[in-house]
């Protein structure tokens, strides 16, 4: 995998600054899970701390695509990480004093939601004015690389963090990270876009309709969608499977970090098969990939999890999900990312940003799911839309299968 991106002197220190951000992310997210398990014991809850935070990014996404549009995107990705390190200082002060409880940690989680719907259209539209076309693959796939790679690392941190000093240290690491990434910004400030004034490309209405119109776009977000809310959502209640495998904290960190080792070994060999002819065919088995292995995820957790190795397999079950997961998340973003207009980039990539929420947002659903019966079931539940749906999509667009990974083009 080509990392040609780096060549340019502005996305490299954007993306240096990036580390601490989305590193920041990955702990709070590592941090507000365990700390609600704290508190509470339960799954339910874990499935309204998804809520809390998937919710109002949903809604802010929307707003925050046209803002994107509209507006300079270098200031708002400086007042967003501003506003981010408050909300993570205030938090580690509560933690620390031991004022925290649950409605609190809910109502921050809510604000960083908030605060993240206008981030990521921002973030996702402003990339692109920092390289060049032809570097396009390689700064997505750098920019997943990132954020899977803080994952594969920092949660395992995170739950030894947990272990030794209490929540309130990651929280607190958190505020540091996106003080970092205010830091760069201030020297990465762009001028104000030149506006668009034709009346095709007001409101959220003309990234929809660009949207029903490429079909390319509507079948790669709707399956992102169901796959992330359906399948990866199981994140989201990761600390049950701690406990039901008996590893604590530092399992509960070893686990998520398990995916992000596979989405990291995921994202460099799919950029090995840009070139290949035959790349819809591995964005699509990738997809099988991360079903099959969530299934096995749910048998190892549901019925052996008293054997000796069953921490491990897990581990492993994880990791291959999240593999599968890469070879299509990585493939389609790229393509997304040279097929839309860059004055709509903004709105399309906030609605395909949407995508991220839809696993704390899948807790809902998943979270009851495991109280009511258990949370490998819920699993098994989960993977089965997803399994209807490549089968459903693959009947519907059987050209999909036809994506040239040599002209990043979709046939359908």
């Amino acid at each position: 995998m080509k990392l040609d991106a780096l060549h340019s002197p502005k996305y490299r220190r954007f993306w240096l600054g990036s580390i601490g951000s989305t590193g920041a992310t990955q702990l709070y997210f590592v941090g507000m899970g365990w700390l609600v398990f704290k508190l509470t014991g339960s799954a339910l809850y874990l499935g309204l701390l998804g809520v809390a935070m998937a919710v109002p990014t949903i809604l802010a996404t929307l707003a925050g695509g046209l803002v994107a549009d509209h507006g300079n995107r270098g200031r708002i990705l400086l007042t967003t990480s501003i506003l981010a390190g408050l909300t993570l200082g205030l938090l580690t002060i509560l933690d620390l004093g031991q004022w925290v409880t649950v409605w609190q940690v809910l109502f921050l989680a809510a604000l960083l939601g908030l605060i993240s719907g206008f981030d990521m259209p921002a973030r996702a539209s402003f990339f692109p004015a920092l390289i060049e076309p032809h570097q396009m693959m390689s700064a997505v796939a750098l920019n997943s690389i990132l954020w899977q790679g803080t994952r594969m690392v920092l949660p395992a941190v995170g739950g030894v963090l947990i272990a030794l000093a209490d929540t309130w240290l990651i929280f607190a690491l958190c505020t540091v990270g996106f003080a970092v990434m205010t830091k760069i910004l201030f020297s990465l400030q762009t001028p104000d876009a030149v506006p668009n004034n034709s009346d095709q490309d007001r409101g959220l209405g003309a990234a929809w309709q660009f949207i029903r119109q490429e079909k390319l776009f509507a079948v790669l977000i709707a399956m992102t969608w169901i796959f992330m809310f359906f399948g990866t959502a199981y994140v989201q209640i990761m600390p049950v499977f701690a406990e039901i495998l008996g590893t604590g904290e530092e399992g509960y960190g070893l686990l998520l970090s398990a995916t992000g080792v596979g989405s990291v070994l995921g994202t460099i060999l799919v950029g090995r098969l840009q070139s290949s002819p035959r790349l819809g065919s591995v964005m699509m088995g990738g997809s099988v990939l991360f079903s099959l292995s969530l299934i096995l995820f749910a048998l190892v957790t549901g019925l052996a999890a008293d054997w000796q190795f069953a921490f491990a397999l897990a581990c492993g079950c994880a990791m291959l999900s999240a593999v599968g997961g890469s070879f299509f998340l990585i493939s389609s973003m790229t393509v997304m990312q040279l097929a839309v207009p860059d004055s709509l980039r903004g709105r399309v990539m906030g609605i395909h940003s949407i995508t991220f929420s839809l696993i704390a947002l899948g807790g809902l659903v998943l979270g009851p799911l495991a109280e009511l019966v258990s949370a490998p079931v819920a699993i098994l539940i989960g993977v089965s839309v997803v399994l209807a749906s490549i089968v459903g999509f693959s009947i519907k667009f059987g050209r999909l299968w036809r994506l040239n990974g040599q002209d990043q083009q979709l046939h359908l």
